[in-house]
């Protein structure tokens, strides 16, 4: 654990260990990039995807995003799952279970080819494995397109709540339903492009 990733706000709820980061940033199909532009702070959502203990941005040469954390800027990137919303039998209690990750440092470019085809690679599969090999892979032209780039997991933490709503003690007798209504992210019924293809596995086939 490093100083600027200790979590400071209910500090019960730290996790400092690698697999349980890596685990969140691995079921997260997106995450949040924050940085610093000429004193204007941006935050923007964007897919990503974990190998070993480097994660992968990429993006369009022309993407702001991809061009300042080029230049070696601070960065954080966080992703974040919802497992449950927490009612309590007051206003004040509610909460929700979660599950989230906090990733800070500075991203290096991937210049060479078959880096970034692998990084790419990576990113594919962590949205829907086994579609890598199904679907037509980058050529030239749009690997030069596009730009990916490696950030560490050397400063990473994650913060977890889990379990029933707190109520105050004066609160417990009150006739109010408290609990936890679960929640979890399901595919729907695939919609095809094209007609006469079966459908692959990953998209219900």
């Amino acid at each position: 654990m490093r100083e600027r990733t200790r979590v400071r706000r209910h500090p019960e709820r730290g996790v400092y260990e690698r697999e349980a980061i890596a685990a969140i940033l691995d079921e997260a199909l997106i995450c949040h990039v924050g940085f610093v532009v000429d004193a204007q702070p941006f935050v923007i959502p964007t897919i990503h995807a974990r190998a070993g203990d480097v994660l992968y941005l990429h993006g369009s040469p022309a993407s702001r995003m991809l061009r300042t954390l080029s230049e070696g800027v601070d960065v954080c990137v966080t992703a974040t799952l919802l497992d449950g919303l927490v009612l309590a039998r007051s206003v004040y209690n509610h909460s929700m279970n979660y599950r989230s990750a906090v990733v800070l440092g500075r991203a290096r470019v991937l210049d060479d080819a078959v880096e970034k085809l692998v990084a790419l690679e990576a990113i594919v599969e962590h949205v829907v494995p086994g579609r890598w090999e199904d679907a037509r892979q980058p050529n030239k032209k749009e690997l030069a397109a596009t730009n990916v780039l490696a950030l560490g997991l050397d400063e990473a933490s994650a913060k977890i709540r889990t379990g029933p709503p707190k109520d105050f003690d004066d609160d417990v007798e009150l006739p109010i339903w408290a609990g936890v209504i679960p929640l979890r992210l399901v595919a729907g019924t695939a919609e095809a492009a094209s007609d006469g293809l079966p459908l692959p596995k990953y998209a219900g086939g």
